[in-house]
This record gives structure tokens, C-alpha cells and sequence, in this order.
């Protein structure tokens, strides 16, 4: 395939409704080749819905949506044979071996023959399997499957690849070799685009994302960039609710979060402010850490539980 010309993904004012619930509302985007990007927003934000929408599962309602230099509603087909996609859910062929699996859906993009054996076995070695080759799918463990999942997603080696929460559910190890992998695949060239719920996930793979909520783009930008700019860079957490603590952070101006167990202190100068907050409270319900992704997220978008 040609490499488009500009950006990968280029959304303007896009946006989806169903009946009278508007889950996109009128969102500007774009992804930059051979960038990392982040999709990121509580339960019903409307990240996922955005994400069916670049994969050409969902058409848009309004606005334009382009992928690979495409029109998502007039070029779905040429988009989907140069675009891999990673679903959450696990929908493996339990009745195929773990070669077969990926050998069966090459055949989507007409891979066949000794190619497919080829691609297959290159896959695998890269995601760690090839030990696994013959096995069954119920003989693998959780961050297998996934690794399983991204592999039969590369099959056509994509110049885009979209990730829904790949490493949802998995163990520090499992996901740490799924994350070494997508930073191979960028440093070679592909685009990647992903939803994840780990702050931790997003910060080291993402090079600029979005958080979403209602429907909308809240903010954008790197990840450093966001946590420097909402956030400074530190947080001192104390283990109190008491009125005399909110009385002194109200007296002394601070900006803070209060929640039903602790105050977040956050600010350009919070480091500085550390000694006398510790001496005052006591640093055993004090706690002085560094500014994080996690923190954005949640001052941006509550501490609330969200029923969808």
C-alpha cells in the first residue's frame, strides 16, 4: 500500500448518536504516523464507540472521519485490509491449534499456502509463542491468549493497528512482554491507536492522547504534558477529613481535591509546601509522591462510580 499522505486518522466534528442518546458528540482529532495514541474516559465516555467508528464498524452520524487518507463511509474495505484490530474480547477458535488459529484468519486477506505458514511461524516467534504452536487454546494461559490476539492482529502487517484494552486482566509480567512487543512494532513503523484503563499502560506507551467523557474531549496532549499542566509535579495525600484540615487548605489557598477518606493537595509549589503540611497533620497521615496520569484522569473526570 501507498503510505498516506498526512495523518493517519483525521476526525472533524465527528459524532454518533443512537436514537436520542448522543454517545460522540462533535470530537476533533488526529493521529500522527508512527505514533502511539491513547484513548482514554470512564465507563461511557465514549472511547469504545469512537473506536468502532475508525475500525469501520459504526458509521459516523455527522462530521468527517478518515483513515489511512480514506473516507471511513466511502472506503471501508480498503481501510479494514490495511488496518489490524485487537478486540477486548477473546474470540479465539477453541477447536483450532494455536498455528491454526492465525493460518485460518489469514485467509481474510487472502494469505494463503506458504505464505500463511511463513507469516504465521514470524508471528509467533515475535510474541513469544512459537513453543505453543500446536497447542489447543484452552491449554494457554490468560496473557498467551492476548498475545495470541495481538499476533493474528498483525497477520496483514497493518499500517494501522487498534487496540482495545489489550492487556486488560493480565499479570505485571504478561503485560510488561505485551508492551515490549507495540514498542517494536512502533520503532518499525506501525501506527497504533489503543484503549486502555491502566494510567500506568498509557503513560509509557502513548506518545499524546485524549481523555474522554460524555461523549466528549475533555483534554489532549502527551501524557508529561497533561500531568505537568493539570497537576504540577507532585501530590501530598493525607489520610484525614477532618474540618480542621479543610480549614487550613481554604486559609492558606491551596488547591486540593477531598474525597471520603483523603485530601489531594496539587499545584506548581506543593513540593515546598511539604515540611509544614507534614508538621502540622503529622507525617504518618501525610504522604509527599510524584504528580501521575491517574491523577489528571480522575480530577478531570471524578471519583464517582459510573452505572452504564
Amino acid at each position: 500500500m501507498k503510505e498516506p499522505q498526512g495523518d493517519i486518522v483525521k476526525a472533524v466534528k465527528l459524532s454518533k448518536a443512537f436514537g436520542a442518546l448522543s454517545a460522540v458528540e462533535g470530537i476533533d482529532f488526529s493521529v500522527e504516523k508512527q505514533e502511539c495514541f491513547g484513548f482514554l474516559g470512564p465507563n461511557g465516555a465514549g472511547k469504545t464507540t469512537t473506536i468502532k467508528m475508525v475500525s469501520c464498524f459504526l458509521e459516523p452520524t455527522s462530521g468527517v472521519l478518515e483513515v489511512l487518507g480514506k473516507n471511513t463511509q466511502i472506503e471501508p474495505r480498503f481501510i479494514k485490509r490495511h488496518m489490524g484490530l485487537c478486540p477486548q474480547e477473546d474470540n479465539l477458535d477453541p477447536d483450532l491449534t494455536v498455528e491454526d488459529n492465525l493460518r485460518v484468519f489469514a485467509r481474510y486477506f487472502d494469505i494463503t499456502g506458504q505464505e500463511a505458514r511463513f507469516r504465521s511461524e514470524e508471528l509467533l516467534q515475535f510474541m513469544g509463542l512459537l513453543a505453543k504452536r500446536k497447542s489447543h487454546i484452552d491449554e494457554l494461559s490468560g496473557g498467551m491468549k492476548r498475545r495470541l490476539m495481538v499476533a493474528r492482529s498483525l497477520l496483514n502487517k497493518p499500517t494501522l493497528l487498534i487496540l482495545d484494552e489489550p492487556t486488560t486482566g493480565l499479570d505485571p509480567q504478561s503485560r510488561h512482554q505485551i508492551w515490549e512487543s507495540l514498542y517494536k512494532l512502533k520503532s518499525e513503523g506501525t501506527t497504533i491507536l489503543m484503549t486502555t484503563h491502566y494510567m500506568d499502560e498509557a503513560s509509557h506507551l502513548c506518545d499524546r492522547l485524549v481523555i474522554m467523557d460524555h461523549g466528549k474531549i475533555i483534554v489532549q496532549g502527551s501524557p508529561k504534558a497533561l500531568v505537568k499542566q493539570h497537576m504540577g509535579s507532585s501530590v501530598i495525600e493525607i489520610a484525614s477529613v477532618k474540618e480542621e484540615v479543610e480549614k487550613y487548605l481554604k486559609a492558606e489557598k491551596l488547591e486540593y481535591e477531598k474525597t471520603s477518606t483523603h485530601f489531594f493537595i496539587y499545584g506548581k509549589n506543593t513540593a515546598s509546601l511539604w515540611p509544614a503540611i507534614a508538621g502540622k497533620f503529622g507525617e504518618d497521615s501525610c504522604a509527599l509522591r510524584m504528580a501521575n496520569l491517574e491523577d489528571v484522569f480522575l480530577k478531570l473526570t471524578g471519583r464517582g462510580l459510573r452505572d452504564v
